[in-house]
């Protein structure tokens, strides 16, 4: 959990590519734009390219700080975005996951592969091991992730998850909607400067 001092921290999970659709692209600048014009912080994982780019970009642009965590072995293939507030880099994922999420306020999944699905997940899992108690979002851009919350809907049916487990995770298809969703959820001694920019 970031102090209460600093700035209403996001945690945004996505690709580092652009995807095949434009909307993806288009959702992630939407993201960014809305947590720099709130005055609020990003937390990323610190790349230059694809959707990480872009909302990091869009943060900034709009006024809000950026703070990336990436490990050494994308670093040296010069994947790292030089132009944050703060740029770490780590040694190994698990320290850029944990960093991050002790970092966040509220964390936001948008389109993304295999990595972004795999810190969806784990931070989920943390959320249900009472490890933490923040929000937790699912942008759904364009249906992306319909076959995924199908699945995760079976994996209730078939008695593997619980319900209130699947309704850690909040769903919107509207990247603003969302965002302010979640931060509606943060207990106000947190982050109680940062609610009058909502």
């Amino acid at each position: 959990m970031p102090p209460s001092s600093a700035p209403l921290s996001i945690c945004v999970y996505c690709g580092a590519r652009h995807g095949a659709a434009p909307a993806y692209t288009a959702a992630a600048r939407a993201l960014g734009t809305a947590i720099g014009e709130r005055g609020w912080q990003l937390v990323y994982g610190g790349g230059k390219v694809g959707l990480m780019g872009e909302v990091a970009d869009a943060t900034m642009a709009a006024g809000g700080r950026v703070v990336g965590v990436i490990p050494e072995s994308l670093q040296a293939l010069e994947v790292g975005h030089t132009g944050l507030d703060e740029l770490h880099v780590v040694s190994t994922m698990h320290l850029r996951k944990q960093m991050m999420a002790e970092r966040a306020h509220v964390f936001i999944a948008l389109p993304g592969g295999i990595g972004t699905l795999e810190e969806l997940y784990e931070v989920w899992t943390w959320r249900q091991l009472g490890y933490h108690d923040q929000p937790i979002g699912l942008l759904n851009v364009g249906g992306y992730y319909d076959h995924l919350l199908r699945f995760m809907a079976h994996t209730v049916d078939q008695g593997f998850l619980s319900a209130p487990q699947h309704g850690m995770l909040q769903v919107g298809d509207d990247p603003v909607d969302l965002l302010l969703k979640l931060v509606a959820q943060v207990p106000a001694a947190e982050a109680a400067e940062d609610y009058s920019r909502i």
